[in-house]
């Protein structure tokens, strides 16, 4: 059974000014989730700013988040590394913590051949008992998670459940559910293409947009779910413009300074990201204000 199906919100991680982590404002945004039907909060992943997380916040953000959902909804903890040791002990501090799964992205920089992937996640999988994710965004990281390899890891490893598919490659895509017969859970990690990777067998999304607009992301994967493929579809083309935007810089640099626009008070970013673009923000006022979110 799936973790959760549905639109799961990839939340950011609020900062002070002194860039402290703001525990506050996390709770604020968790309930802003949860009361506009999130399905289930990814705690310190790509968007949390979790590569510039210390070991120690990165478990404490993630009881956090446990603590502030409260059993309304599940918590997927970011728990992954490009050392797989490391990736161990996160995972086992999640898992201590009260996380309902891991999404455990693949190595970075160092990257690693095919059997080496399948070593890590074999690794990291059979330290915890929790349902494991993984993670696969070439563009980030350099390093691919072929679909022969999914597949191999679906079915030989026994918590090891889903798949987060941001390759941005739907050919990729299908050819990993072919092979799993379409029983890996698999959650579109790019918000362009939700409704296509439904369409070939996907349980959801991991979501940015839901960051701003999580009630709108719920009903169009509730819409699929419920056979309204058309509706589901229009809700995917009128959010074009909106993903663009969030995307015209790297994530979360974008969708950071959107909750501060609509008043949520995400604060700054922590080095080396920095702050959005005086014109990519302006492009992005204009296409929140044209989607109907309503700025601060």
């Amino acid at each position: 059974m799936a973790i959760f199906k549905g639109a799961g919100v990839a939340i950011a991680t609020p900062m002070k000014e002194n860039l402290e982590v703001n525990y506050e404002k996390l709770e604020e945004l968790i309930d802003f989730q949860v009361k506009n039907d999130t399905d289930c909060i990814i705690i310190t992943g790509t968007t949390g700013e979790s590569s510039t997380l210390t070991m120690e916040e990165h478990k404490e953000v993630i009881e956090a988040a446990v603590r502030f959902t409260n059993h309304r909804i599940p918590v997927v903890a970011g728990t992954g590394s490009n050392c797989t040791a490391t990736a161990i002990q996160l995972s086992k501090e999640a898992e201590e913590a009260g996380a309902d799964g891991l999404l455990i992205v693949t190595p970075y920089y160092n990257k690693a051949t095919q059997s080496g992937l399948i070593g890590h996640y074999t690794k990291i999988a059979n330290e915890v008992k929790l349902p494991v994710i993984m993670y696969n965004v070439p563009s980030r990281t350099g390093c691919n998670i072929l679909p022969e390899t999914a597949a191999y890891l679906y079915r030989h490893v026994e918590n090891i459940t889903g798949i987060k598919e941001a390759t941005g490659n739907v050919s990729q895509a299908a050819k990993t559910m072919y092979l799993t017969d379409g029983g890996i859970d698999m959650y579109s990690g790019e918000d362009g293409i939700v409704v296509p990777l439904l369409a070939l067998g996907a349980v959801g999304v991991i979501s940015v947009w839901s960051n701003i607009a999580p009630k709108q992301v719920h009903d169009m994967c509730m819409k699929f779910f419920e056979g309204d493929i058309a509706g589901a579809a229009k809700m995917q083309l009128e959010a074009e413009p909106l993903i663009d935007a969030l995307f015209s810089e790297v994530n979360p640099i974008p969708v950071k300074k959107a909750l501060n626009l609509m008043g949520m008070e995400a604060g700054p970013l922590r080095a080396p990201l920095s702050e959005m673009e005086e014109q990519n923000a302006k492009k992005l006022a204009e296409a929140m204000r044209a989607y109907g979110i309503q700025l601060a």
